[in-house]
């Protein structure tokens, strides 16, 4: 630099503070992306029940039709509960293994993102999934995102993930 060129003084920058919500907790979610409303995530659960449903209603219209019979005894509730498990596990598995939103979530709009705004990676869906199987069973995860700060559900917390709202792809 020349002599004679003067030079500015600036400030340092601040450190970095984690963004806080209105309780001053800080927040877990880093981008700017909203979390979608508990409703609107009802409404994609409910079309993907549906489907499990329908699938299951399909095992058990070919169970009949090939012969088997209904009985309501504590081994046959304990199979066809086993059943209704498996087909909704298995409902479930799939959108992991293709790497999408499962069809209640594309319905609704809805879209996956981490808590830095980064797509998901094949270990974010699979945590979600366990971490949805969990909630579905304690219904107390589900019930969680009616009362945490960012309306975030177990599978949220365990995952690092959220759904939000899809722009047009």
């Amino acid at each position: 630099m020349p002599e004679g060129q003067g030079k500015l003084e600036f400030l340092e920058a601040a450190p970095a503070k984690p963004r806080t919500l209105g309780t001053t907790v800080e927040a877990r979610i880093y981008c700017d992306a909203p979390v979608a409303n508990p409703l609107h995530r009802a409404i994609a659960a409910a079309l993907d029940w549906a489907m499990v449903l329908i699938a299951y209603g399909c095992f058990l219209l070919a169970f009949r039709i090939l012969g088997g019979q209904v009985f309501l005894n504590k081994t046959n509730l304990m199979v066809f509960g086993g059943a209704l498990l498996l087909v909704g596990f298995t409902y479930s598995l799939l959108p992991v293994i293709a790497g999408t939103e499962t069809p209640g979530m594309r319905w609704t709009r809805l879209r996956l993102t981490t808590f830095d705004g980064l797509p998901l990676e094949p270990r974010h869906r699979l945590l979600r999934m366990l971490g949805s199987c969990l909630s579905v069973c304690t219904a107390v995860g589900l019930l969680w995102s009616l009362v945490d700060e960012e309306s975030l559900a177990w599978q949220d917390h365990i995952s690092r993930t959220f759904p939000t709202l899809a722009i047009d792809r």
